[in-house]
C-alpha cells in the first residue's frame, strides 16, 4: 500500500490491503493472548504437574516465580521488542515475538513434569513463562503500531479497534478449547493429561499466524522514515531519556493506561474471581457465563472505536472510568443477588465480631494464593474471607487467640506456630466449629457424602456429634470392603492406620463431607447475570477500544513502538494484573467482600482526573506531522 494512504483524510471503504494488514495482526494477536491466558485458566493442573513434589517453601517460590514472569516481565518486553520495532521495523519485529509466545507455549504442552525431571520441570517452566511474558510486551504494541500506521487518518480509532477485541477474543477462545476437551475427556483425564492439549494446538495456531503475516509488508510511516533517515539510533533513551518524550509517556500511563488496566481487569478477571471464589459459583458455569457476556460484549470494542474516529477518542475513555467509578458497588452488589441469593441475603443478617490482641492481625496479600497465615486473627479472619462471611475486628486483651463471635456462639481461633504438630487437629476443630455455627445463622453451606474407613469411623462420629450417628448402627449398614492400598492412595488412610489389615470396610455418610459455601444452581438468575456481566464487558470496550489509537497518536513514528507500548504493559501487567490479590486482601482486611473494590475505583478516579487535565484530544492527527 503507498505511503500516502497514512495521511488519506477522504472517506473511504477499507482496502484489500488494509483488511489484510488488520486481519493478519488481530488473528496473530488474538492466538498470543490465547496462549497467554491458557497458564492462567490450568494454573492448578500446572501446579499439580510441576510443583506438588516440592516442599512448601519451594512450592511458593515457583508459584511466585511464574506469577511474576507472566504479568511483571511485560513491560520489560515492551523495551526489548519496542527499541527492535523502532529500529529494524514493525513487521519483523512482531513476527518474532509470535514466534517465541507460539514455540514456549507449544513446549509447556510437551514439558515433562516435576516427577520425571525433578527439578528442571518447574525452572524450564518458568524460563517458559518468562518467555511468553517477554513477547507479549512486544507484540501488543508492534501489532497497535503497524495497523495504525495503515490506517486512513480519519479511520485510525475503527480500523485500531480490531487489535483491541484480540485479549478479549483470546481469552473466549481459551475458555471455549478448555470447555470443549473438558468435556471430550472427562475431568480425571483432563487433570491427568488432557490439560496439556490446549497448550498443544497453539502449534497449529502459530503455523497459520506466522503463515499470513510473512505476507504482510512494512508499514507505510516506518518505510517514509527510513527513506528520509529521520529514525532514530536510540529509540530508549530518546522515549524516556528526554523529558518532553518521557512526560508524554508518564501521562500516557497515569493519564489512560493505569485506569484502562483496572477497569479491564475488574470487568474482565475479576468478575470471573468474584463469581467463582466469592459467590460460590461452580467453574464450568461461570466460564459459560463469562463467554457468553464476552460474546455479547466484544462488538463494542469495534463501536467505540469508530466512534471515536467521530466524537475524539478522549470522551469515551474518560465516560468508560467514570461510569466504572460511579456503578462499580451497585453492579457487583447486584452480582451477589443475582448469582447467589441465599449469600445475599446472609450477608445482609448475619455479620461475624473479631476479637484479636493488637497487632495479631496483618494484610493478607497473596498474589499466588500460597501464603500461610499463622496468627490467631489471620487464621480467622482468612477462613470468614474465604467462606465470604462479612466481619469486624475489634482489640481484645493481648496475649490472648483471637475469637469468632456469630449471633450467640463464639469460636476461639488458634496460633498455628504455637500449636506445633497439632496445629492440624486444631485447624480441624475451628474449621468444623465455624462451619457449624455458620450453617446455623443461615450461610448457604452444604456437605456433600464423604467415605469414611472402619479404623476412623469412632474419631469421626465423635468429632461430628452434629450428625447423631451410631457406630453399630452404621457398620451394621451398607458398606464397602476395599483394599488398603487403594485407600491409602486415595489418601483416606495411612499405612500405619491400617494396622497390618489388607482390606477394609468404607462407609458412605450422608452430609458428612467437609462444608462448603455454594451457589445453589436452581437458584440462579442466569439472565441477570449475564446481564451484569455484559455491561462490566461493555465498560471495558468504552477505556480500551480507543487506546491503541490515542496510544500511538501520542508518539512519533520514530519511537512510537517504544513509546506506546512501555506505558501500555506498566499499566496492564502491573496496576492490573495485580488487581484481583489486591481487592481481595483489601475486602479481607475489611471483612467486606465488596470493600476491594475501593481499588479499581480508586485507581480509576486518578486516571480520570490526570487524563482530564493533561491528556490533549488526538482523533484525526497526521502520524507523520507529530515531532
Amino acid at each position: 500500500m503507498a505511503s500516502t494512504s497514512v495521511a488519506e483524510t477522504t472517506s473511504r471503504g477499507m482496502t484489500r490491503e488494509e483488511k489484510k494488514v488488520i486481519f493478519a495482526s488481530s488473528l496473530g494477536t488474538v492466538f498470543e493472548w490465547y496462549d497467554f491466558y491458557l497458564y492462567g485458566s490450568l494454573a492448578a493442573f500446572i501446579g499439580t504437574a510441576f510443583f506438588s513434589d516440592y516442599p512448601e517453601a519451594t512450592r511458593n517460590i515457583f508459584a511466585l516465580l511464574a506469577f511474576a514472569a507472566g504479568f511483571l516481565v511485560r513491560p520489560f518486553g515492551a523495551l526489548v521488542f519496542g527499541r527492535i520495532g523502532d529500529l529494524v521495523g514493525r513487521k519483523y519485529t512482531f513476527l518474532v515475538t509470535i514466534l517465541i509466545m507460539g514455540l514456549s507455549t507449544f513446549l509447556v504442552g510437551v514439558l515433562p513434569g516435576s516427577a520425571s525431571w525433578g527439578f528442571a520441570a518447574p525452572v524450564i517452566l518458568i524460563i517458559l513463562r518468562m518467555l511468553q511474558g517477554l513477547a507479549l510486551g512486544g507484540e501488543y504494541g508492534g501489532a497497535a503500531t503497524y495497523v495504525a500506521e495503515h490506517a486512513p487518518d480519519n479511520k485510525r480509532g475503527y480500523y485500531t479497534s480490531w487489535i483491541q477485541t484480540t485479549a478479549t477474543l483470546g481469552l473466549f477462545l481459551s475458555l471455549i478449547v478448555i470447555l470443549i476437551v473438558q468435556n471430550a475427556l472427562g475431568k480425571e483425564a483432563f487433570a491427568a493429561w488432557g490439560w496439556r492439549i490446549p497448550f498443544l494446538l497453539s502449534c497449529l495456531l502459530l503455523a497459520i499466524s506466522v503463515w499470513i503475516r510473512l505476507s504482510l509488508s512494512e508499514s507505510p510511516a516506518f518505510k517514509k522514515m527510513k527513506e528520509e533517515g529521520k529514525g532514530s539510533k536510540a529509540p530508549l533513551s530518546e522515549a524516556f531519556g528526554q523529558w518532553k518524550n518521557a512526560k508524554i509517556a508518564l501521562i500516557a500511563l497515569l493519564g489512560l493506561t493505569a485506569g484502562q488496566a483496572v477497569v479491564w481487569y475488574a470487568g474482565q478477571f475479576y468478575s470471573l474471581f468474584f463469581l467463582q471464589n466469592v459467590l460460590k459459583v461452580d467453574g464450568q458455569s461461570v466460564n459459560i457465563m463469562i463467554a457468553i457476556a464476552l460474546l455479547i460484549g466484544s462488538g463494542f470494542f469495534v463501536v467505540f472505536g469508530w466512534l471515536s474516529d467521530k466524537i475524539g477518542r478522549k470522551p469515551i475513555i474518560m465516560a468508560g472510568l467514570a461510569l466504572a467509578i460511579l456503578t462499580y458497588f451497585p453492579l457487583f452488589k447486584a452480582l451477589t443477588h443475582a448469582a447467589n441469593p441465599a449469600l445475599a441475603q446472609a450477608e445482609q443478617t448475619v455479620r461475624a465480631t473479631v476479637t484479636a490482641a493488637p497487632g495479631d492481625c496483618t494484610f493478607q496479600f497473596n498474589p499466588v494464593g500460597t501464603a500461610k497465615f499463622n496468627n490467631s486473627c489471620d487464621i480467622a479472619t482468612s477462613f470468614l474471607a474465604k467462606s465470604s462471611v462479612p466481619y469486624t475486628i475489634v482489640d481484645g486483651p493481648a496475649g490472648q487467640p483471637a475469637t469468632v463471635k456469630v449471633g450467640d456462639a463464639t469460636i476461639t481461633s488458634y496460633d498455628a506456630t504455637a500449636a506445633g504438630a497439632g496445629a492440624a487437629a486444631k485447624n480441624a476443630a475451628f474449621t468444623h466449629d465455624m462451619n457449624l455455627v455458620l450453617q446455623k445463622a443461615g450461610f448457604p453451606l452444604v456437605r456433600d457424602p464423604v467415605k469414611v474407613p472402619d479404623a476412623k469411623l469412632d474419631a469421626f462420629i465423635a468429632a461430628n456429634p452434629e450428625l447423631g450417628l451410631d457406630a453399630a448402627t452404621v457398620r451394621a449398614g451398607d458398606k464397602t470392603v476395599t483394599p488398603v492400598a487403594d485407600l491409602v492412595k486415595a489418601k483416606l488412610l495411612t499405612a500405619d492406620q491400617a494396622s497390618g489389615a489388607t482390606d477394609m470396610p468404607v462407609y458412605t455418610i450422608p452430609k458428612g463431607g467437609a462444608f462448603k459455601v455454594v451457589a445453589d444452581p436452581a437458584a440462579i438468575n442466569w439472565p441477570l447475570t449475564i446481564l451484569i456481566l455484559t455491561i462490566l464487558v461493555i465498560y471495558v470496550t468504552m477505556v480500551y477500544g480507543p487506546i491503541a489509537a490515542i496510544l500511538v497518536e501520542m508518539f512519533p513514528t520514530r519511537i512510537r513502538y517504544t513509546g506506546m507500548s512501555l506505558p501500555y504493559h506498566i499499566g496492564n501487567g502491573w496496576f492490573g494484573g495485580l488487581l484481583p490479590a489486591t481487592v481481595f486482601a483489601m475486602s479481607a482486611a475489611k471483612g467486606d467482600i465488596y470493600y476491594g473494590l475501593w481499588y479499581p475505583i480508586a485507581i480509576a478516579a486518578m486516571t480520570l482526573v490526570i487524563g482530564l487535565i493533561f491528556v490533549r484530544e488526538t482523533k484525526g492527527v497526521d502520524l507523520n506531522s507529530i515531532k
